[in-house]
């Protein structure tokens, strides 16, 4: 590896680690509170807790036509 790749590799690196420094952090309660919070004000449009209509549904099987 040549010196010129090294050093611009590190500064990269340099970069990353202002950028990752400049992050506000919270408390991991904090944003478990919040997460449950969010979760439970839009738990009335969660399909997965609702389910999804038969006539709107993308993924039911398709209906056979059957001719006689």
């Amino acid at each position: 590896m040549s010196s010129g790749a090294s050093v611009s590799a590190l500064q990269r690196l340099v970069e990353q680690l202002k950028l990752e420094a400049g992050v506000e952090r919270i408390k991991v309660s904090q944003a478990a509170a919040e997460l449950q919070q969010y979760c439970m004000q839009n738990a009335c449009k969660d399909a997965l807790l609702l389910g999804v209509p038969a006539g709107s549904n993308p993924f039911r099987e398709p209906r056979s036509c059957a001719l006689l």
